[in-house]
């Protein structure tokens, strides 16, 4: 037999190895995460990235040490932290802003809400943006009604959405264009005066604030990306936040394979009636944890990624001010250029913590926005296209049953004529400084 104080003597043990492990990975961390010096035209200027220090790593790690892989500690921690942080009751994790998007939607679908959407329902939206915003509209068999926005904020007006609602619409999905956020209280109230269920996209958005709320608080439901380029990141990653329970039961169930249990993971028996229910034609007493309410998903994430957004979300205001800086000293230094470029416009009252900082030319098309491109690619600054640009003008969203409400005119313009520089925590001012003048001498000489 093993002698009784083995048993301490080995969890001392690895407690102990389990420490030095973890002080290698911070001792690896500090001398493989140093900023490194910046030369002008030589070095690469991102047009977003990630952000990480020593604890993210050691976070990581800790949560590998675990061994146990799927949704723990961390993730419970995370989960409370991240609904706290965006002012919401409840949050569910997924892993991408895609899910994210396609599990909101699908929530509003479920037979649990008071008034689910049904295929043929319309759901306005934005022409411009990115297609998982609107992807799970079509893939819901929903129909969207495209409107146009507003060639400086980048977000459909109020009255655009207004004058879109007719007898079949019951929903909004839109998103808050590169962290701008729209007219949040606006829309809350045009949407209860409507009976009209709305889901914003805040993945570029976190941290955004409008009349002294946060962007993701005026909807049923607010979704969000922890991907590397976005304000926080756990690698892949995503969430959904949510204040009613019958949105938490809906989004955990379509989460989770569509499962009727709310047991957490690991967890049996919770309600104290596993074996009790009758469930559809199954069986009397049919296991709870086999019983499949929606057609769902498997939509769960990592411990280790949970483990990332915990010291991720330590450090999430402090990239949101450096978000804000960044763009502030952008639009300053740009101003100089106003008559060559449209500049972003926030609404009053509005606190963007900007995705991207985006430009439109003046004059010129297509042509002349790429040969910028190129001209900034040739100096080593990255820049992208204002997402999908007009969504109704790519491939792979032709030939689908949608309405256009008003014209598309701007949504066509920046799909000819817009881009968006860098605004990201990680850049210097010698870095945005260089995206001034390379932009400036585009200008002067095309």
């Amino acid at each position: 037999m093993r002698p009784a104080g083995d048993s301490e003597t080995q969890t001392m043990d690895l407690d102990g190895l389990r420490a030095e492990a973890l002080d290698a990975v911070r001792r690896y961390a500090e001398a493989a995460l140093g900023p490194e010096p910046f030369e002008p035209g030589r070095s690469r200027v991102p047009v977003a990235a990630k952000v990480l220090d020593p604890a993210d790593l050691v976070s990581a790690a800790d949560a590998v040490l675990d061994a146990s892989f799927t949704e723990g500690r961390f993730a419970d921690t995370f989960r409370a932290g991240f609904a706290r942080a965006v002012e919401r009751q409840h949050t569910v994790l997924v892993g991408s802003g895609s899910q994210a998007n396609l599990l909101a939607v699908a929530a509003a679908t479920s037979h649990l809400q008071q008034r689910s959407l049904r295929p043929g329902d319309e759901v306005i939206s934005a022409a411009i943006g990115f297609p998982t915003t609107i992807a799970p509209v079509y893939q819901q068999g929903l129909v969207p009604v495209y409107v146009d926005v507003e060639a400086e904020t980048y977000n459909p007006s109020l009255d655009a959405i207004a004058t879109a609602i007719g007898p079949r619409t019951r929903a909004v999905v839109l998103a808050h264009t590169l962290g701008n956020p729209f007219d949040g209280p606006g829309l809350e109230a045009l949407c209860a005066e409507h009976g009209l269920v709305l889901i914003e996209d805040c993945c570029d958005a976190l941290g955004s604030r409008i009349g002294g709320r946060q962007a993701g608080t005026f909807g049923a439901a607010a979704t969000y990306s922890f991907y590397p380029a976005h304000h926080m990141t756990t690698g892949e990653g995503g969430a959904v936040a949510c204040d009613d329970p019958t949105w938490l039961r809906a989004l955990g169930s379509l989460r989770e394979w569509g499962r009727d249990c709310w047991c957490p993971p690991g967890r049996d028996g919770v309600c104290g009636r596993r074996f009790e229910g009758r469930f559809g034609d199954m069986p009397a007493g049919y296991d709870h944890k086999y019983v499949f309410s929606h057609v769902g998903f498997n939509f769960k994430v990592t411990d280790m990624q949970a483990a990332l957004g915990v010291t991720q979300l330590a450090k999430l205001d402090g990239f949101g001010r450096r978000r804000r800086e960044n763009a502030a000293y952008l639009a300053d230094a740009f101003a100089a250029y106003a008559d060559r470029l449209v500049l972003p416009r926030s609404l009053p009252g509005a606190d963007p913590s900007w995705f991207g900082f985006p430009l439109t030319l003046r004059d010129g098309g297509a042509d002349r926005r790429r040969r910028m491109q190129e001209f900034l690619l040739e100096r080593r600054i990255d820049t992208r296209l204002l997402l999908a640009g007009n969504l109704l003008r790519q491939p792979g969203f032709q030939n689908r049953e949608h309405r256009v409400s008003g014209d598309l005119a701007h949504a066509d313009r920046i799909t000819e004529a817009s881009i968006w520089v860098g605004c990201w925590p990680g850049l210097s001012s010698e870095m945005l400084d260089w995206i001034v003048e390379s932009v400036g001498a585009f200008l002067a000489r095309s």
